[in-house]
């Protein structure tokens, strides 16, 4: 591109690139993207944006085709990258001048030289940070705050870079300009203080800046009583004030021996602040939550716990717990503990005007995963337990104390209400601490459960708060004979559907109180799971709509089939819910939930859902649609479910399966979940699944054993026994592209014993159940190893001796003795050659199979089934799904548990005999160890 010639034309396009007309915008755009490619090109654009006579616009999208151009065509091995002659061009004139006007173009010209830096310095760029160093001590104020934020983004982009090569260059840069940049920093905090004390807001917003950019530093939190509340100057301070903590925090985090030294200061500094007069008027909430994790984080840290042998401590971890043990006072824990509660755990009048004008909205729900870091109420609970964990012996009575205070108290005053709530809000957190110490069960007569039936309007606060309470304790120290008095009480409070939305707003308080036995909640079951219902239909808040649904699922959970006379108005409900919550992803994930759990309640019934179910099914689990992303997990789950509930197939119900060859492909986390969902279906109907899907999920099956675990090559093959167990004759038919996979991974002895006993297991139903298929696979492979059938015959009884111990499932072992017992009688040299490693066997398989009767002193096979019975269930075991049913009835046919060990090896001796005569078969039998004979002989003593 020529440069005088370009120039014009580049900045035409760029000028109509900006139009608000897309008739000038789109082609203009379109000859930007065709010159992205051009020698030049960026060449020119340099020229563009460094020339601040022009449009803003014009300079401003300059800036970013050029940084787009970085991301795409700098690197050597690029398409169509740019020459070395042209990048040593530009990244001169990137450092020509540091004088930009425009705020928002130096800070895009700031990060597209860090983007250069990054690939390029210090290697090819060797005088970009001596350049940057010498600018930032020039006396021009921009060319100072300019070369400063270039700075900045460059050493953050060159500290992000995680090859151990370039970590190494970046240590020796960082040692050359650290000294450089704290002097820096102090500098510009000297000028911004002076300038405070002298008034001069906009000198010391203007050196502010800079000490932003110079990073690092200590408290200057006295200055925010220099400057007024609403000043632009106290927005900036304390952006820095955050700053300074962050780097004490990471400090701290990343090098916490380095900073036992500061452990004394970092605690006097955050304690004085939090927890006397000193911070009144001066902290602000995210100063006050950073301060919280510092105390949190010392407190917590395992680098300053000595061992329980103090001989094994390490002489740092001894120095940081005397530090800590001088500086935790008895007065200082106190107050400590004292503040936490009745200061920081307070409602806020904001808080409290909330929670009367719209209940639904009122956030208090529990909050998870590292909410505790940048929120305040969190915050302060995650440390109010960490500190009581780790004080104890000291925070228990100052807690029991502010309890004892309490105890009497029926008193409306909003102050009194708001300080008892935070109060029984440390007792619920601390519950486990205080097991030893509070008698809850008299309290909850005595107290509580008086408390809960106050009718006073601000009562409601309590009453909450209550609730939540009990839901702490529940698990941890309340006698089941209280339970019926408490869900009295939960139903009294139930007739009130805005007063249930306060109680209730934390599904896992109320799922808390629901750890029952079911006989003593089957009284309540119709008139809770009722209101619940109402509840549901009449809030309108998604995230309200959740959490009932969150309860609903919990009950059904925990009644299980005690909840089918229930459930009418609810399945009627689902269909139009799941309607209206066409673009709310989360809320259809929480009815996947309540369906998962409806379908595991109703059992078979659940057939009467199939025409809203399998939609459901069949959306949540297509990964064409989108909000497959939300619902596959669940889908999946659900479709699971109604499988192993189902009483019998249904075309609607094969139909779905049509989803899961794209689930497959995926590989994903929820690769397992399908693999159930195969399985269910051959348990459910393995003629009508395999005549229909055999062929696509065997090549699916191929493709995945090409690149998968052992785990999940496990997770395959245990598909391909589950048909053959189903269906002998037409799984190993459909499966057949699998089985010479199988079949070499026997005769080369497959390492991974897991994977080795599925094998064995796989060609054991094969051998067992269909031996002319058997006979035919090996003809195939021998032709394959261009071996004698024989030979490989014998290769593959010899390596099943010699892996039997892979196979650690009874059923398995006994299935081997069983497949290769079935080879016998035969004539077949190679058979009799391994004689003895069949017998070895056996033995084996009947050690782990015969039980000896005490009375007769005879054995018997203890694998053996002969009939169905419904299983006796206690009040706390959930009943047999339909697979289950399908499980036991398929047993009974099945080989493994319908022959006898005992009397097979039996038989298939006597036919061996028969065939060999009593001379022959006596020299076969002296092959056998005699150790070996006498155990076969105690077992088949009496046949």
């Amino acid at each position: 591109m020529d440069m005088d010639g370009a120039s014009s034309v580049v900045l035409q396009a760029l000028t109509q690139a900006t139009s608000q007309d897309t008739a000038v915008l789109k082609p203009a755009e379109e000859q930007l993207r065709q010159w992205e490619t051009q020698p030049g090109f960026y060449s020119v654009l340099l020229n563009i944006f460094n020339n601040h006579m022009l449009d803003v616009n014009v300079r401003w999208l300059a800036v970013l085709y050029f940084k787009n151009g970085i991301d795409r065509y700098w690197r050597r091995v690029a398409p169509h990258a740019l020459s070395e002659e042209e990048k040593t061009s530009l990244r001169a004139g990137l450092i020509t001048n540091f004088n930009e006007p425009v705020n928002q173009i130096a800070t895009q010209i700031a990060v597209l030289i860090a983007k250069v830096a990054r690939l390029d310095c210090p290697r090819q760029w060797p005088e970009l940070i001596p350049i940057l160093l010498e600018s930032v001590k020039g006396q021009d104020g921009l060319q100072q705050h300019r070369a400063l934020l270039t700075f900045y983004h460059v050493t953050k982009t060159l500290a992000s870079k995680r090859l151990a090569q370039d970590r190494r260059l970046f240590q020796d840069l960082a040692s050359g300009i650290y000294s450089f940049a704290c002097s820096l920093w102090s500098h510009h905090t000297d000028c911004f203080l002076q300038q405070i004390y002298a008034r001069d807001e906009a000198g010391a917003l203007s050196s502010l800046e800079r000490t932003l950019l110079s990073l690092k530093g200590s408290n200057i939190l006295h200055t925010c009583r220099q400057v007024g509340p609403d000043s632009t100057c106290r927005e900036k301070l304390e952006k820095i004030i955050i700053l300074y903590t962050k780097v004490l925090l990471d400090f701290l985090e990343y090098h916490p021996c380095a900073f036992i030294p500061l452990i004394q200061r970092s605690l006097e500094f955050a304690v004085s602040y939090l927890f006397t007069p000193a911070g009144e008027g001066v902290t602000f909430e995210r100063f006050i939550v950073q301060c919280m994790n510092l105390i949190k984080i010392i407190v917590k840290n395992d680098a300053y716990k000595p061992s329980k042998n103090l001989d094994d401590s390490k002489p740092e971890s001894l120095e940081a717990h005397k530090i800590k043990t001088a500086f935790f006072t008895h007065p200082t824990l106190t107050e400590i503990g004292r503040r936490l509660v009745s200061h920081y755990f307070l409602l806020t009048e904001e808080e409290l005007a909330m929670w009367e004008e719209d209940p639904e909205s009122f956030a208090v729900e529990e909050t998870g995963g590292d909410s505790w870091k940048y929120s305040l109420r969190p915050c302060t609970e995650v440390l109010f337990l960490d500190i009581f964990h780790n004080y104890n012996q000291t925070l228990i009575p100052v807690l029991l104390d502010m309890v004892q205070n309490l105890q009497g108290q029926l008193n409306v005053n909003l102050n009194i209400i708001s300080c008892q709530i935070e109060i029984y809000n440390a007792v619920g957190l601390a519950a486990y601490e205080l097991f030893d110490n509070v008698d809850f069960d008299q309290w909850f007569k005595n107290q509580l459960l008086g408390e809960l039936q106050v009718g006073h309007h601000r009562y409601k606060l309590i009453r909450r708060r209550v609730i939540w309470l009990i839901g702490q304790w529940i698990s941890v120290k309340f006698k089941s004979d209280l339970r019926p008095l408490l869900y009295e009480v939960i139903l009294s409070l139930m007739q009130d559907p805005d007063l249930v939305v306060r109680q209730l707003k934390t599904p896992s308080c109320f799922c808390k109180l629901l750890i029952f036995r079911t006989e003593q909640f089957l009284p309540y079951l119709e008139s809770i799971f009722g209101l619940l219902f109402q509840l549901l239909q009449q809030v309108t808040e998604c995230d309200t709509k959740m959490q009932v649904l969150h309860v609903i699922s919990c009950v059904i959970e925990r009644v299980n089939i005690q909840i089918r006379p229930y459930v009418g108005c609810l399945v009627q409900y689902l269909p139009l819910l799941w309607k209206q919550s066409e673009e709310h992803n989360m809320l259809r994930c929480a009815i996947l939930t309540t369906l998962i759990h409806l379908v595991q309640g109703l059992g078979a019934e659940s057939k009467n859902l199939y025409p809203f179910l399998l939609p459901v099914i069949q959306l949540s689990t297509d990964v064409s649609q989108p909000p497959h992303v939300y619902l596959l997990e669940d889908g999946l789950e659900l479709w699971l479910v109604t499988l192993e509930n189902s009483p019998a197939i249904t075309p609607e119900l094969l139909r779905i399966f049509q989803n899961m060859s794209a689930l497959l492909e995926l590989s994903s986390e929820n690769l397992r979940t399908c693999f159930q969902i195969v399985n269910a279906y051959l348990y459910l109907s393995a003629t009508d699944f395999l005549q229909n899907y055999a062929e696509s999920l065997c090549r699916a099956f191929c493709n995945l054993l090409k690149d998968i675990t052992n785990e999940g090559q496990v997770q395959v093959l245990k598909v391909v026994e589950i048909a053959l167990k189903v269906s002998p004759i037409l799984g190993a038919h459909m499966f057949q592209p699998l089985l010479p996979h199988v079949f070499r991974g026997i005769v080369d002895g497959e390492r991974y014993p897991v994977v080795m006993s599925t094998y064995l297991g796989i060609m054991g139903r094969i051998l067992l159940q269909n031996s002319s298929f058997f006979s035919s696979l090996l003809t195939q492979m021998a032709s394959e190893c261009s071996q004698k059938m024989d030979q490989l015959l014998g290769s593959v009884i010899e390596m099943w001796v010699d892996r039997m111990d892979n196979i650690t499932q009874p059923e398995r072992r006994k299935l081997s003795s069983l497949a290769l017992l079935s080879l016998l009688p035969s004539d077949n040299s190679v058979i009799q050659d391994k004689f003895c490693g069949i017998i070895n066997i056996s033995v084996e398989a009947l050690h782990d199979v015969m039980t000896e009767d005490s009375e007769t002193g005879t054995f018997k096979d203890c694998m053996l089934m002969s009939h169905f019975e419904e299983p006796k269930l206690s009040d706390d075991e959930e009943p047999p799904t339909e697979q289950d049913k399908r499980k036991k009835l398929l047993a009974l046919e099945d080989p493994v548990h319908s022959v006898s060990l005992q009397q097979f090896v039996y038989e298939k001796l006597k036919a061996q005999q028969a065939m060999m005569g009593d001379q022959g078969f006596g020299v076969l039998m002296e092959t056998v160890d005699t150790e070996l004979v006498r155990q076969l002989q105690e077992f088949l003593q009496g046949l």
